[in-house]
């Protein structure tokens, strides 16, 4: 991969509040700008942030970023004990470790589909915060949600192409991270096409891995998916929010007699469009597509009298901030709403939320009440999935509900 003549990570000593020492020793992975007291040198993004205690003890190691409100990203608390390759390489080892079951299943449902694809580094959760990997078949995704990633970058694509034997890598970037390689740059190997080919549970799939939102494809939703496909024989389903198409694929393959899909963007749309229709089971299938806003689209469906055996609202994340919590809210209560009077009598209703501030009990308090109003009967709720681990509680941010409504509205 290319290299370019940044200076090399440097350490430097930190002393933090007496609330964040607790915290870290709890096992907490972020430290906030506000809770540091004294940083000896200055430090650039990168450099490793050795934080010590009062009594000058080392509580724990994590990359620095002077410049973002999560100003340091623990790697290790308790014992000293060198970040470098090797402990990256272990890292990596046990987080696949973690997944190999899961993706021996999906190998063995697909055989005669691509490779497959899974989450293999979650961030914080499998121990390198601030950090994403995400594998389309032959293709590393890397997405950086931190400037203090971009000093290690070469490091962490030596080790995951060692450890993974991927045939390319592509790096991603969050919009604040304005340093390192430029968004959708193929950083290792060779791309011969940005749409990678992909397998998820049998199904023939395809992810934008260089212009597409994230990392290409929204894996955290696969098990709810597979869930889907198996409610989905001979119904016409509606999938909100529809992105690039799993949902719809899903039922597609499922045997529906019929998808609508509706999302905001039509390019992501057309990629839906040819994930769906690869993947349709049943002869005379029909796909149909909307673009507009989901809200919008709702409404008119509800106007001219439409309904849906399957109907599937995933939204995107509403509450970025505290302050939009309410907000989002609201939303999800409309949401709810207008999904109701969409879906058919005997019908399955699935709300998901993706907002990590919305707490899933809130979320299910929000919601329930709603479906419960029409008689709907809850078959079951839905978290991450086993390649999204969740080690803290800022980390846990999916949360979904199955219902099925009385045949009779």
């Amino acid at each position: 991969m290319p290299t370019d003549s940044r200076p090399a990570p440097g350490r430097v000593a930190v002393r933090v509040t007496p609330d964040a020492l607790r915290r870290i020793r709890g096992g907490h992975p972020w430290v906030f700008d506000g809770s540091i007291r004294s940083v000896d040198p200055a430090g650039r993004a990168g450099d490793l942030a050795v934080v010590f205690d009062e009594r000058k003890r080392f509580a724990a190691v994590g990359l620095f970023d002077p410049e973002a409100p999560i100003a340091i990203r623990v790697l290790h608390q308790g014992s000293p004990t060198p970040i470098d390759a090797e402990w990256i390489r272990g890292r990596l080892g046990a987080a696949l470790g973690l997944r190999r079951s899961l993706v021996r299943a999906m190998t063995r449902a697909g055989r005669d589909a691509p490779g497959a694809g899974y989450r293999v580094i979650n961030g914080e959760n499998d121990g390198l915060g601030g950090l994403v990997i995400d594998r389309y078949a032959d293709v590393l995704v890397i997405k950086i949600y931190t400037a203090a990633w971009i000093p290690w970058l070469e490091v962490v694509v030596d080790v995951a192409v060692d450890v993974t034997g991927a045939g390319a890598v592509v790096v991603r970037r969050a919009r604040h991270v304005v340093d390192g390689p430029a968004d959708g740059t193929v950083i290792d190997g060779a791309l011969d096409d940005p749409l990678v080919r992909f397998g998820e549970w049998g199904l023939d799939l395809e992810a934008d891995v260089v212009r597409g939102q994230k990392t290409g494809y929204f894996l955290d939703q696969r098990a709810n998916r597979r869930r889907i496909g198996g409610l989905a024989d001979g119904a016409a389903v509606l999938d909100v929010f529809a992105a690039t198409g799993g949902f719809g694929a899903h039922a597609a393959a499922g045997g529906a007699a019929s998808v609508h899909s509706i999302d905001a963007s039509g390019p992501t749309l057309a990629v839906a469009e040819r994930n769906v229709g690869r993947n349709a089971a049943t002869p005379g299938f029909v796909h149909t597509t909307e673009v507009g806003d989901a809200f919008d689209a709702l409404r008119g469906l509800r106007r001219a009298g439409r309904r849906f055996d399957v109907v599937v609202v995933d939204p995107p994340a509403f509450a970025q901030r505290a302050a939009d919590v309410e907000r989002a809210a609201r939303a999800y209560e409309r949401l709810a709403g207008l999904a109701l009077d969409v879906t058919a009598p005997g019908g399955v209703l699935m709300l998901a939320s993706c907002s990590s501030r919305v707490s899933t009990t809130r979320f299910f308090e929000i919601v329930a009440p709603r479906v419960a109003e029409r008689g709907g009967r809850e078959i079951v709720r839905t978290g991450h999935d086993t390649d999204h681990p969740v080690t803290f509680r800022e980390g846990e941010y999916l949360k979904a509900g199955f219902w099925r409504l009385p045949t009779r509205l």
